[in-house]
């Protein structure tokens, strides 16, 4: 089967070999159909569970708590994250541009019309807007294992195959720390969690090809032989092909936080994913001292086959949850 993740990633190389085209009425058209969009707002039910693609490997603690409303901490950011989070929502937005582009240009730059190209929807007015982001922001339904529970979010892009006619979904993620992230080496295999946001996606859109891109804001040098392109590119995209056990899955553990907020039954926290738990405090407050006698005893198991930094981290966390219950006692 033909990588649709490297023909992708071939069309964009080849693309981007290219002057940067300036395009104002693409500009023009972007920015409307986005302020006719936000303003006419998203249309969710707020009283009904509902669960995002991100949080599908989520701590299901942190999950359970949402569901019941509980507050979520309030984060002091350094200037630094701060920045980093907002540059990578503006990396999505600069990809999801360049295939747009790609669709008006790609042919005057290269004799041949570009094989991928952003989907467009219809907007409830007649108008065709971009497949992504608000324009396709949706609160899907579902019913599984006997409860009723919405997947609420949105896709990067749906692009159309235009050599197949198919669709093909796009999630796009940035690294920003070093290049070698992205370099053959380091990067193998896409993130779980990532793979996991296209299994919902592919839930929520009926799209079952997806391709998950890397892009790296850190470069090696702006002067760099083919070689050291070749094994640090600043770009990585991989295939993503989600099958019907994947779904399963997915649907599954969304469906046992249902039932266990209905139940009053709260699972245990994942340590592992403690690190971003956004309800860390709401969580020290409900956790029982049966709770944590039972995080104590299954922490070394979970850690067993883990690297030296998860077990680490695993200590860290336990010792945190100590911390943070002793000064909500006393």
């Amino acid at each position: 089967m033909t990588s649709l993740a490297n023909e992708v990633l071939k069309q964009l190389d080849e693309f981007h070999t290219f002057d940067q085209p300036y395009d104002d009425d693409l500009t023009v058209w972007l920015h409307q159909a986005y302020a006719e969009t936000i303003k006419a707002g998203k249309g969710v039910d707020w009283t009904k569970i509902y669960f995002s693609p991100s949080s599908a490997n989520a701590c299901p603690r942190a999950l359970y708590e949402k569901a019941k409303k509980r507050k979520k901490d309030k984060r002091a950011w350094p200037p630094h994250q701060r920045r980093w989070t907002a540059t990578g929502t503006k990396i999505g937005d600069m990809l999801q541009e360049e295939f747009l582009l790609c669709e008006r240009h790609y042919e005057k730059f290269t004799g041949k019309k570009p094989r991928f190209t952003m989907g467009l929807v219809d907007n409830g007015k007649g108008d065709k807007v971009p497949a992504f982001e608000d324009f396709i922001f949706k609160q899907h339904f579902v019913e599984h294992n006997g409860e009723t529970f919405s997947i609420l979010g949105t896709s990067d892009g749906i692009l159309v195959d235009n050599e197949t006619g198919k669709l093909v979904g796009l999630e796009i993620k940035s690294k920003q720390q070093t290049p070698s992230k992205t370099s053959l080496k380091a990067m193998t295999a896409p993130q779980e969690s990532h793979v996991k946001q296209c299994v919902c996606y592919s839930i929520m859109y009926d799209i079952d090809q997806y391709v998950i891109a890397y892009y790296n804001t850190a470069k090696k040098a702006w002067d760099m032989t083919d070689a050291e392109y070749a094994a640090t590119p600043d770009l990585r995209l991989f295939d993503v092909t989600v099958g019907e056990d994947e779904k399963e899955d997915v649907l599954d553990f969304f469906a046992d936080i249902t039932r266990r907020v209905r139940e009053n039954d709260p699972p245990l926290p994942d340590l592992t994913k403690w690190r971003f738990n956004d309800f860390k405090t709401a969580i020290c407050e409900s956790l029982t001292d049966e709770e944590v006698a039972k995080l104590e005893m299954i922490a070394p198991f979970i850690a067993e086959d883990l690297p030296a930094w998860q077990k680490r981290s695993i200590d860290e966390a336990l010792a945190d949850i100590k911390r943070r219950r002793a000064e909500l006692i006393g």
